[in-house]
């Protein structure tokens, strides 16, 4: 058992840690004003945008080494050009049997989507047999987001998929989506371009990862082999996870796991030799990254911008002089990045009412968006809303769902709060006229929209 003189300098220390990332998100938040959902997607209490609270509760992950390559990703395609070319996804029944044809249509059309005309997805540009694929799409209103998997656009007149989850809003909370593993987002959490091509980077979100469940993921009768966020895990997990696991079991660490880097480690004792490793390792530590897929073989991956804008490995390779993705085990980047899984734990209180661990964040929020993105008041909504008089009345937030309903001044102070069920609201007006955030979150779902009131 610790002495009590070396728990309270542990304590000492993780106070300091506290203070020095409460510091740094002090200034980090003077010189963000604002961000563009568009880079920078979903509220500040996402899941993929809440940063780890002091209050984190560690288990090791226990990850185990890599054996077949040293390092991957798995490519989110994002499609945010809300005005471009509306095309048919048509249904698709090959999945991930390599041995059929994902290119052609096989069914009925499941949505249509605006998806620039000269940008393919197809076996002559996607890298391996099977990828997962999974697409999100910024639809006409500016604020749904639909997705979909395994999406693939082999010809100019169709783009094919199989899959499609319940749509998200691009200023909400957007957990859900088309990892099909997990049933989690294919937007939030993707490392994005610009985010790790430049040595001064700093990656202000959490991210998403997939492991090897074989040797990774723990699955019983009684978890099923997830937690939250995840919806679930693989339909095949039972027979799959950690039938080949060699280490100790770590039953925390299953699909839909916030993975992250102990707050009071010492970055520098991992011993990395590269810069983009660098830059992975402090946002491990300070935002973690959820396992949303299976690799299905001995590898690491992370998830990936691929987009009509660029894909996030053609500008990281450019950018540093050696591939994302590699297959050699021994090499600096391959090696850190091993380090790094290695000593990544899970965070294991984390919880819809705790996200992150809970306590302060020791790293910064995210700022509010840019008001010239909002979607305006008179957006189609699943809320409705009007004017009458001095108020604003909002019907029936979310039906039966409890919901919170907040009125916020772009100083992100609150006006007014209140907690509704399935009674309508009204907000009154405030006297300072200008342009205001409504926010309507329920437990799983949120909207956020500007309100301009002269």
């Amino acid at each position: 058992m610790d002495s009590p003189e070396l728990i309270q300098a542990n304590k000492l220390v993780m106070k300091k840690i506290v203070l020095f990332f409460f510091l740094g998100s002090m200034l980090s938040c003077s010189l963000w004003a604002q961000r563009d959902p568009l880079k920078w997607p979903f509220a500040d209490t996402s899941i993929w945008n809440m940063p780890i609270g002091d209050q984190a509760v560690y288990i090791p992950a226990l990850i185990e080494p890599a054996q077949a390559w040293g390092m991957t990703v798995d490519e989110d395609i994002l499609f945010l050009d809300a005005q471009a070319p509306l095309l048919p996804v048509m249904t698709n029944y090959a999945g991930w049997d390599g041995s059929k044809d994902r290119c052609v249509e096989e069914g009925p059309m499941l949505f249509q989507a605006p998806i620039p005309d000269s940008f393919f997805v197809s076996p002559s540009t996607w890298d391996g047999l099977t990828p997962n694929s999974g697409a999100a799409f910024l639809m006409r209103d500016g604020q749904t987001i639909k997705q979909t998997q395994p999406f693939s656009r082999c010809f100019d007149s169709i783009a094919t998929s199989q899959f499609v989850p319940s749509d998200v809003n691009l200023f909400g909370e957007g957990i859900t989506g088309a990892h099909g593993g997990s049933g989690l987002s294919a937007m939030g959490g993707t490392l994005r371009l610009g985010e790790l091509d430049d040595p001064s980077d700093t990656i202000r979100h959490v991210m998403k990862v997939n492991l090897f469940a074989a040797r990774n993921l723990f699955y019983d009768l009684q978890t099923e082999g997830y937690r939250w966020p995840a919806l679930r895990a693989d339909g095949y997990a039972p027979s799959v996870y950690y039938t080949q696991r060699t280490l100790d079991t770590v039953k925390a660490c299953r699909m839909g796991a916030l993975l992250a880097l102990r707050a009071d480690l010492q970055l520098d004792s991992l011993k990395l030799e590269t810069q983009p490793a660098r830059i992975l390792a402090l946002a491990f530590q300070q935002y973690g990254a959820y396992v949303v897929d299976d690799t299905y073989w001995e590898v690491y991956a992370m998830c990936t911008e691929w987009s009509p804008k660029g894909r996030f490995v053609d500008e990281f390779e450019q950018a540093w002089g050696y591939s994302f993705s590699e297959a050699n085990k021994n090499t600096p980047w391959t090696r850190d990045m091993a380090k790094i899984f290695a000593a990544l734990h899970v965070v294991d209180n984390n919880t819809p009412n705790n996200k992150g661990g809970g306590g302060n964040p020791i790293a910064p929020m995210a700022p509010p968006f840019l008001t010239t993105q909002l979607p305006s008041i008179s957006s189609p909504s699943k809320v409705n809303w009007r004017k009458i008089g001095d108020f604003i009345h909002v019907d029936k937030p979310f039906h039966s769902h409890e919901t919170l309903v907040q009125l916020i001044d772009l100083q992100g102070r609150t006006i007014f709060t209140a907690q509704a069920k399935e009674e309508a609201l009204q907000i009154p007006i405030p006297s300072t006229r200008g342009v205001y955030l409504l926010r309507i979150q329920s437990k799983w779902e949120s909207q956020q929209h500007k309100l301009v009131l002269p």
